[in-house]
């Protein structure tokens, strides 16, 4: 996950989604992730304490600087289209679903497997790169 990198310091992958990020940003462009997110994004503070590392995230997640995209019913029905014809983890499935029910532009992911499928909803797949697939 993008947010994890970033936040974690990933010394590989961290810079490369720091110059998305700011690309993002420069062009004025909208900046999306699911509402699962925020649970996967916040587990690591947790593991590691203290309580105001999840607070500065939480911060960061609610100020309007990401669109937090919302797991409804008619979410869940896309998510369980993908499961049947991908084989992705649910976690996949759950930000897949939620990208496309948007109508995302640009899926960004680390994954091959994942830059490999055609999701209805989603336009393109990006690796961290910046490679449109």
């Amino acid at each position: 996950m993008l947010f994890i990198y970033l936040l974690e310091g990933n010394p590989l992958f961290g810079p490369k989604v720091r110059r998305i990020l700011n690309q993002i940003v420069r062009r004025g462009d909208a900046l999306s992730t699911s509402v699962f997110s925020i649970g996967e994004i916040l587990t690591g503070p947790r593991k590691r304490g203290p309580v105001s590392g999840v607070d500065a995230v939480k911060k960061y997640l609610l100020s309007g600087a990401v669109e937090i995209l919302p797991f409804n019913e008619v979410t869940a029905d896309r998510y369980s289209v993908i499961r049947a014809a991908a084989r992705v983890s649910q976690a996949d499935g759950i930000q897949l679903a939620s990208a496309a029910e948007v109508g995302t532009d640009i899926f960004f992911t680390n994954d091959a497997a994942l830059r490999k499928l055609s999701i209805p909803g989603i336009k393109f797949f990006a690796d961290l790169d910046g490679k449109l697939i």
